[in-house]
């Protein structure tokens, strides 16, 4: 025996003799975390404390130190009750100024809790590592409530997995080290209230090697093409780094799967050893080959099974899997409708299913269930994003996830779908456009087309190759919680601003589709989102979102439906219903949910406009048809929906479209449309040839030139209302007082749909804020958010007040907001405006009631959520770009009025649509004499341009005349103008302003 050997065996056989020894190997005293007796009070952060959160004001728990007589430990118990909607529950931190906690000595983390025996699953997590415990990593696992009374609830370490729907920071190092603990949390049930008690939180156990060593795979799959070689990696892992005590040995063999051994590859088998006192993060190979047999096939799986002895398995079987090949559908260089067909022939009515499949990212019970599932796309709802929130990130989460459709027996890729409706928005540090009513404000279609392209550029960058836009609705009442989702009130200036179609996709005929700066487009929400009539809607608390559509047909035709016919002859690839129900007068249904229209889905889209894109629903819209989910899924199918946004129960949906099949309740035949209409695009993408990120573009996502476009959007998205005695543009040499609660909050200025779905007031992403824009100018400034600063002394002042975020029904009216200035803005507007001359902007996503106060207020601008550049704010209101917007919708006097739009006999608005002063140029004189001979110039007009020149000197002449008295005679007329202007009829429109002009 070599004299090492020999001197260790020593040391080891004295050290076992050793009662030292002995006391080691025991299980250590528990160490308690909560007694719950009063030593951890109620606080937050910095101090050590329990406290609770939630969703909205009244998810979160309501907690009690109570004295029990039954308390498992010491005399009083946590105790709480809770009501919770969204989510909530409680936490306790470790103090953020005081040192982390060391449990890496223990097994696990163990608590009493009183069980009801009503089968409720409650979440808990626990905080490693980072700066503190909101900083940290959350690791998660939960246990069920199916016992009644006291029960200790055990819970090792090694159950614990990492949080991949919702981690509060940037990724720290994804292992759970042990070493720098700060706390647990616990997420209580939602749904029905309950009330639940706590004791005893406490470490136990031993950290024993098996539970602190572990072994993995650098991949849950290996594609290799015939004849190669996969090389799987295993890598021995422990807790805090810590070298193995005991030896771990992984025993290896190649068995199962479809491959044949000795004709598809060459079978290995062997053990891997990792001796006592080999470092964490060493690593082993295994070498296993493939032979070629010059065959055409599909993919075959060669699973490698490992036996491990010491440490925790690999999660997963790693799978080499031989790549399909010498398939018609894999030829590139043949046209894609033969390829869809020859794929289509070979797959079973499983694998079609899959390629109908949606689901959300975080819903994946494990990701082999995308191979196990065949599913045909993923996606990203509002705020579900990788940990850190970074394009890196991005890319290497959709590339995992691409990595397991190379399991499947055609290696179809997946698409992967994102809602970057104004911008990347999903994306901390991408470039944030003005939401599409500013888009819509700046008629400018070439900017919007610009728009779409960065948008694309970004969204690709990141291996995202579908986003869930544009939204084609028409706001028709501004009640609407969506309503900045609408470029405008008028089906024509919808229209007008669809280039952004080209922008995201480039070709109509789709040959852009592949390259790395393009996506797959969706028109939304079809039909008739924007004109749901307010009180209809079913949906919780909800006003009007996701309500009734009212109308003829007439009406349906010309205002709702018509931007699908440009969405369309635009080659838009995909289209997604809406939730709301439309209810056409006369035709005998009533209101049916858009899910279900087949006369309209099947019909129209379809049939009468030819769209041969495929349909996707929207977010678990189809839960809200009549009758079980089997009928949900025969409806919806049968309506010609291809691709369902399940989004969390695929299983439950895979297995019931194709129980229906299998009975018939649904043709094969129309399944077979969905799924060539879904792989047509696929193919189009490029996908097969490519189905991984492609990140040259990403250095450029929020880069100069693209925030150059943003700014831009903003600028020309500014509409200039009322502009007395030309305050504006300002002057650099004016001395400048900035208050109000959106002149310097990024979030507010980018709205819903920023990083979250809902988006959040503060910091949340990158950008510059109108305040900051201003302060860029070099002009003297002082901010006052509130105006209690003193107000002497000042030339003008600058008040930016408006909404804070909101999406979707959320925003409703109704719903907990209203189209008023908060008493804090109006206080600010009231100081201001009464001390100086003053400029107020207001940031929404819709008109805000100003009328009461337009009186002292020089200027006024709607600027609506101008996005991440506030510099473009800044550009007009100093004249470094000249007031070009004009408004999208209709401003009202009063929500009494609501909904006036356009058209309407009876038209009496704050401001008429279309109205926009402009500092461009001078307002051309001559009056009514001007006017004439401007009509007759539109008359002769032989290019669009001169048609659009003559109409638009015609407007600053009116707009001069009628801009201190607007009336409803003044009024009606203007706004008809303006949607005579987009529809090319310029002498109708200089008729029309001739009309106002002569009303004022």
């Amino acid at each position: 025996m070599p004299r090492t050997a020999l001197l260790v065996s020593t040391a080891l056989f004295a050290a076992l003799l050793s009662p030292t020894a002995v006391r080691a190997a025991a299980d250590p005293a528990p160490t308690p975390v909560d007694r719950f007796e009063g030593e951890v009070p109620f606080a937050s952060q910095p101090a050590e404390g329990i406290f609770t959160w939630g969703s909205d004001a009244d998810d979160p728990p309501a907690l009690r130190l109570a004295d029990r007589a039954d308390a498992p430990e010491g005399e009083r118990v946590l105790t709480g009750d809770y009501d919770i909607s969204g989510w909530g529950g409680f936490t306790h931190d470790y103090a953020a100024t005081g040192p982390a906690h060391d449990w890496s000595a223990h097994q696990g983390i163990r608590f009493w809790w009183q069980g009801h025996g009503d089968g409720r699953r409650i979440a808990f997590e626990i905080k490693d590592g980072g700066a503190h415990g909101e900083a940290s990593e959350l690791w998660t696992t939960s246990f069920t409530d199916d016992f009644t009374g006291w029960k200790r609830i055990e819970i090792p370490f090694a159950d614990f997995r990492y949080r991949t729907d919702y981690q509060p920071v940037g990724g720290i190092d994804h292992v759970l080290g042990l070493t720098q603990m700060w706390g647990y949390a616990v997420t209580l049930p939602t749904g029905a209230g309950g009330d639940f008690a706590m004791d005893g939180v406490e470490l136990y156990g031993r950290a024993d090697q098996s539970l602190r060593a572990s072994v993995t795979t650098d991949a849950a799959v290996y594609p290799v093409a015939e004849g190669g070689a996969a090389t799987v990696r295993v890598t021995l892992a422990t807790t805090g780094a810590a070298p193995v005590d005991e030896p771990v040995t992984v025993t290896y063999g190649t068995a199962g799967g479809t491959a044949e051994p000795g004709r598809d590859y060459t079978p290995v088998t062997g053990t891997l050893t990792f001796p006592a006192g080999t470092p964490s993060g060493t690593s082993r190979t295994v070498r296993i080959p493939t032979l070629r047999d010059r065959a055409a096939e599909a993919a075959e799986t060669i699973p490698l099974t490992l036996t491990v002895t010491g440490a925790k398995a690999p999660a997963e079987t790693p799978q080499v899997v031989i790549d399909a090949h010498g398939l018609p559908y894999l030829n590139s260089k043949l046209p894609v409708k033969r390829r869809v067909a020859d794929l289509l022939s070979r797959m079973s009515l499983a694998e079609k299913a899959g390629q109908m499949t949606q689901a959300e990212r975080g819903a994946l019970t494990a990701p082999g269930d995308i191979a196990a599932y065949d599913l045909g796309s993923l996606l990203s709802g509002g705020g579900s994003t990788p940990t850190p929130n970074t394009p890196e990130a991005w890319a290497k989460m959709i590339d995992a996830f691409q990595l397991r459709t190379r399991a499947t027996r055609f290696q179809i890729p997946l698409i992967y779908g994102v809602d970057a409706v104004h911008g990347h928005n999903n994306l901390v540090g991408a470039t944030v456009m003005p939401h599409n009513i500013g888009i819509g404000a700046t008629r400018d279609p070439q900017l919007a087309h610009r728009t779409g392209e960065v948008t694309a550029a970004e969204v690709r960058a990141t291996g995202v190759p579908w986003d869930f836009a544009p939204c084609l609705c028409v706001t028709r009442d501004e009640r609407w919680g969506r309503s900045y989702e609408s470029f405008g009130e008028d089906p024509a200036l919808v229209e007008s601003m669809e280039t952004v179609i080209q922008g995201l996709q480039g070709a109509p005929d789709g040959r852009d589709l592949k390259d790395d700066d393009k996506v797959l487009a969706t028109a939304k929400h079809f039909v008739g989102d924007g004109g749901t009539t307010y009180g209809s809607s079913t949906t919780g608390s909800y006003t009007i979102d996701q309500g009734v559509t009212e109308v003829t047909r007439k009406q349906l035709e010309a205002v709702h439906l018509a931007p699908y016919r440009e969405a369309v002859d635009r080659g838009v690839g995909t289209v997604m219903p809406s939730y709301s129900s439309l209810d056409i007068a006369g035709d005998g249904q009533g209101p049916v949910k858009m899910h279900a229209r087949a006369d309209m889905i099947n019909g129209v889209l379809k049939g009468r406009m030819g769209f041969d894109g495929f349909v996707i629903s929207d977010w678990a819209a189809i839960d809200q048809l009549p009758g079980d989910y089997a009928s949900d899924v025969r409806t919806s199918v049968n309506a010609g929906l291809d691709m369902i946004m399940v989004p969390y129960a695929y299983q439950d949906f895979t297995r019931t479209l194709t129980d229906e099949v299998t009975a018939g309740r649904i043709a094969e035949r129309r399944i077979d449309d969905a799924v060539s209409r879904i792989l047509t695009q696929k193919f189009r993408l490029g996908l097969f040839e490519r189905p991984y990120a492609d990140t040259s573009g990403a250095a450029d996502i929020g880069s100069a030139a693209h925030r150059a476009v943003a700014r831009r959007a903003a600028a020309e998205s500014q509409v200039l209302l009322k502009n007395s005695g030309g305050l504006l543009p300002l002057k650099k040499t004016q001395k400048v007082y900035v208050a109000g609660s959106n002149a310097d909050d990024i979030g507010n200025q980018t709205g819903g749909w920023t990083v979250t779905w809902q988006g959040a007031s503060g910091n949340t992403t990158p950008g510059t804020t109108i305040l900051e824009g201003i302060r860029r100018t070099g002009a003297p400034v002082t901010y006052s958010k509130d105006a209690s600063a003193p107000l002497t002394g000042y030339d003008v002042g600058v008040v930016v007040v408006g909404e804070t975020p909101y999406a979707e029904g959320v925003g409703d009216v109704g719903n907990g907001n209203d189209l008023e200035l908060s008493p804090a803005d109006r206080a600010a507007v009231d100081r201001v405006c009464a001390a100086m001359k003053c400029a107020v902007l207001i940031v929404s996503g819709r008109p805000q009631l100003i009328g009461d106060r337009l009186g002292p207020i020089d200027a006024l601008v709607a600027s609506w959520l101008p996005g991440t550049e506030g510099d473009g704010v800044a550009d007009v209101l100093y004249g470094r770009r000249p007031f070009t917007g004009r408004l999208p919708v209709t401003w009202p006097r009063s929500e009494a009025q609501l909904p006036i739009n356009v058209g309407d006999p009876v038209y009496d608005p704050q401001y008429p649509y279309g109205w926009g002063l402009t500092t461009l140029t001078k307002t051309p004189g001559g009056g009514l004499a001007a006017l004439y001979r401007l009509a007759d110039a539109a008359g002769r007009a032989h290019t669009a341009q001169a048609g659009r020149s003559a109409v638009e000197q015609a407007r600053r002449i009116v707009e001069r005349r009628i801009a201190d008295r607007i009336t409803a005679a003044s009024a009606k007329p203007f706004a008809e103008a303006d949607h005579l202007l987009l529809t090319g009829r310029y002498a109708r429109a200089v008729r029309k302003l001739i009309e106002a002009y002569r009303a004022g």
